[in-house]
């Protein structure tokens, strides 16, 4: 076992949102050093601004030019932006888009490097950010273009359901195009590996929902479910997967469906994340799941409406952060486990 000082990396997001605010709010839990030594890459002086703006008294950074100064019992501070940016409370800026990037750009290179453990990231505005660096539609595109071969997973989660998705961040004009048995086959496979490796469960059970009203009728209003959708579920089957479905969402978060499986499959965003947040909002976590590395984030966006006047629930953060912990500690369980066949056999009749 390595270490239990988890470094964690904390990307400052948009900086005319809560992101700042739900960092520091987060952080000035004393009990949170005892788990991890926080590292924020973004601004010392926009920081100050928001600490300024929020009337925070009794928190400080450490201010440090790279990990290895890091103080295990701070929160510590990179700077990656311009000292001369600008704060614009509520709006979405140039300036705040590229300093999101930057900051963004630096965690994952130290994150890709192993020098800090697992990365969260404070929610960006995903039209100020696009660049030619970034022409991705979210953080999930990005970090699967930096940190895998193409297959990964977004993945929210509550203490009441896990909830991921076929077609991520894709127009709904063009989801039954993506709703194809690669695709579902592809996320299942990823999502049944991520529930024994991150999230320590031995045989999961996963919860396909359909992608047509009443799962097609049987045809009647749509056939993704006879051509598509259920074939893909019989060949998981058949792979080991415990994939069951499809499901009509309406009844299946309706009748409460939801609490009998490990996690859901939905065929598309809002399919998913509509009743996810539903139940979910304050303290849901949004997960990439497939990843070579831990990144987590809040489940909401920037709440330009409410940046600088001290109402943002700092919930969803804290849970991005402890999941990341407990992530990472579960891989190195599950290597431990799997390197050793006798524990295997031992965790198996005690499941």
């Amino acid at each position: 076992m390595k270490n239990s000082k988890i470094k964690v990396g904390i990307t400052h997001g948009d900086i005319n949102g809560i992101g700042y605010e739900v960092i520091i709010k987060t952080l000035m839990d004393n009990r949170i050093y005892e788990l991890c030594t926080p590292i924020i890459y973004g601004s010392p002086k926009v920081a100050a601004y928001h600490r300024k703006a929020l009337d925070i008294e009794g928190f400080s950074l450490n201010n440090i030019k790279e990990v290895s100064e890091a103080h295990p019992k701070r929160t510590n501070i990179i700077n990656c932006v311009d000292e001369n940016i600008k704060v614009e409370l509520g709006k979405s800026t140039r300036s705040a888009g590229e300093s999101a990037f930057k900051s963004l750009e630096a965690a994952v290179a130290d994150l890709e490097k192993g020098l800090i453990d697992v990365l969260i990231t404070a929610p960006i505005n995903k039209k100020n950010i696009q660049s030619k660096e970034f022409h991705f539609p979210g953080h999930t595109e990005y970090f699967e273009s930096k940190l895998n071969s193409g297959k990964s997973l977004m993945l929210l989660i509550s203490d009441k359901l896990r909830v991921g998705v076929v077609a991520g961040h894709v127009p709904i004009s063009e989801v039954a195009n993506v709703v194809t048995k690669e695709n579902i086959m592809n996320k299942l496979e990823v999502l049944n590996t991520s529930l024994k490796k991150d999230f320590g469960i031995r045989r999961p059970r996963i919860a396909v929902l359909s992608l047509n009203p009443h799962a097609g009728d049987e045809g009647v209003i749509g056939t993704e479910e006879i051509d598509v959708i259920i074939p893909t579920i019989e060949e998981a089957r058949e792979k080991g997967i415990m994939a069951l479905g499809p499901y009509p969402a309406d009844g299946f978060f309706g009748s409460s469906d939801h609490t009998k499986f490990d996690a859901i499959l939905a065929m598309y965003h809002d399919q998913g994340l509509a009743p996810f947040k539903a139940l979910a909002f304050d303290s849901g976590v949004n997960f990439t799941a497939g990843l070579s590395r831990i990144r987590t984030s809040p489940a909401h966006g920037t709440a330009y409406p409410i940046a600088g006047t001290n109402v943002a629930s700092a919930k969803s953060f804290q849970e991005a952060l402890y999941m990341a912990i407990d992530v990472y500690r579960n891989r190195e369980n599950f290597e431990e486990i799997n390197k050793d066949p006798l524990k295997m056999s031992e965790g198996a009749k005690n499941s």
